[in-house]
């Protein structure tokens, strides 16, 4: 199954909010594909476009072969005929009515036969039997989340569009919502768009992940791959590569997959580092080098893959330190690795990306 989308909107300035467009163009299979970006970047109301409840400027939609959206045919079909099931940021469950009310009334435009069994299956499925005959204001956050998604499912839908269901969730059940939609990754051969700005459920949900930045996709692919290879410098601050300085190649060893880098942090002297092997460049190419706070390591002492550092200031956090040195260049570091009388920065080799020609 396959949801294709080229879609454009443009929601023009006002008094109170600055004009934005979005024009996306992209195909998700079955599987989770993750939507991901800052507030404000077109992830949700993409997923408005694709449902019908906001209709594009231009572009095309086809779910499973399926014209949802065309604007120089003229088609536009209405949210309830597009089969597409939707989860938002707040459950959107009725309040007077029960839980099973609420399975009930989604599955309406079924037989009353059919109605029944499913609204069963998907309280079992669920795990809802104990619940089902409350108000969605008397149970939990976690539970009103599981009806949510069993009411989206409930019609069989050819693809189910999550935005950000996690939102307001504690730790534990924000842990049982994404064991839901793994186990639903396994069970349906549909596509699942989810839309998140939080880095740790893109990489832990998503087959694929469509990095959003002002109305536009900027990199699509398999979330680690876009971890190991950020296509630019405002994607790999997205993705939480803090630090980015410029290398020149020295040597190249495919080999032993190994690279010779000389590189420049800011105003200090040049030093060397070996690195990944960078397949497609040559001996004396620039490049621009990633890598994220918490990969590199702190010492007193000088040693391999080790640069000198000056510190400049210290940030506590809850359970490590954040050292920002001259540069610049930022560490997390356990709090016993704060009181050295001189510093040096390990880069491991394995951290250290490429993101581009210098």
């Amino acid at each position: 199954m396959t949801l294709e989308a080229r879609v454009s909107k443009v929601l023009p300035e006002s008094d109170d909010s600055a004009g934005f467009t979005l024009d996306v163009e992209f195909s998700a299979g079955a599987g989770i594909t993750v939507l991901f970006g800052p507030s404000g970047a077109g992830k949700t109301l993409t997923l408005d476009l694709i449902a019908g409840f906001t209709r594009p400027d231009a572009g095309r939609i086809l779910l499973n072969d399926v014209l949802l959206f065309d604007a120089a045919a003229k088609v536009h079909r209405r949210p309830r005929d597009r089969d597409c099931g939707t989860v938002s940021q707040r459950d959107s469950l009725f309040p007077h009515m029960t839980i099973r009310q609420n399975l009930a009334f989604a599955a309406e435009r079924r037989p009353r036969l059919e109605r029944h069994r499913r609204v069963q299956e998907m309280i079992d499925r669920f795990h809802l039997a104990d619940v089902a005959g409350r108000l969605p204001g008397a149970v939990s956050g976690g539970q009103r989340q599981r009806c949510s998604i069993a009411r989206a499912l409930i019609t069989a839908p050819q693809a189910l569009l999550l935005d950000e269901p996690a939102t307001g969730l504690d730790a534990p059940l924000r842990a049982e919502l994404f064991q839901i939609l793994i186990d639903l990754r396994k069970e349906l051969a549909i596509p699942l768009l989810y839309v998140t700005h939080d880095l740790d459920e893109a990489v832990v949900l998503g087959d694929r992940m469509l990095i959003y930045d002002a109305g536009r996709i900027v990199q699509a692919g398999e979330p680690q791959n876009i971890l190991s290879r950020p296509a630019t410098a405002k994607v790999a601050e997205m993705l939480g590569h803090t630090n980015i300085f410029e290398a020149e190649i020295l040597a190249l060893d495919p080999g032993r997959d190994t690279s010779r880098l000389r590189v420049s942090i800011g105003s200090a002297p040049p030093g060397e580092l070996r690195g990944p092997y960078l397949p497609g460049h040559l001996i004396g190419d620039r490049v621009r080098i990633v890598t994220r706070a918490d990969e590199l390591r702190v010492h007193g002492v000088s040693g391999e893959n080790r640069l000198p550092a000056v510190l400049e200031t210290t940030v506590d956090r809850a359970r490590m330190t954040e050292l920002r040195f001259a540069g610049p260049l930022v560490v997390l570091a356990s709090r016993r690795e704060r009181d050295f009388r001189e510093w040096f920065i390990e880069f491991p080799p394995e951290g250290l990306r490429v993101l581009g020609a210098a």
